[in-house]
């Protein structure tokens, strides 16, 4: 009898761990987090400083609070695009100076190709949930404090 509850206890221990792997997985990795802000407004922003971490973003999350973001980080000032495949969030990206000045805010569409380009040379790219800058009445010309700065 304690072998069949043993062996129980073990089976439901091992599918509970495999849920929360999957769990894990579908939400992808985490990364460093700053606190920037945009006037009054916190933001709690990952941070892709890395090529590969700037591959992977924000692909495969399912949700993200409310006042978090991704903030991409470029070794150079460079005109980027950005698009969204296998991201299912559709989200806000501000194209930024690397003094803090947003150049240019796009919308994108969860999985798709299209890219969303910065219209002048960028430093870094802040991807939000849909439409968040709009309802902060963050425009281009706005700043963002707190950005990483040059290595």
């Amino acid at each position: 009898m304690n072998t069949a509850i043993s062996f129980f206890r073990n089976v439901a221990a091992i599918t509970f761990a495999l849920a929360a792997t999957t769990v894990s997985a579908q939400q992808g990795p985490k990364f460093p987090i700053i606190t920037l802000t945009a006037g009054i407004h916190v933001i709690k922003a990952e941070v892709a400083a890395t090529e590969a971490e700037r591959q992977q973003g924000l692909m495969l999350r399912e949700k993200m609070a409310p006042n978090e973001g991704m903030l991409f980080v470029f070794q150079a000032p460079a005109k980027v695009c950005m698009w969204m495949k296998n991201t299912l969030l559709p989200l806000s990206v501000a194209f930024i100076e690397g003094n803090g000045k947003i150049i240019n805010i796009e919308g994108m569409k969860p999985e798709t190709t299209d890219s969303h380009c910065s219209k002048t040379l960028a430093r870094y790219a802040l991807e939000m949930n849909q439409d968040w800058f709009n309802q902060k009445n963050i425009k281009p010309g706005n700043t963002i404090e707190g950005l990483p700065r040059s290595q």
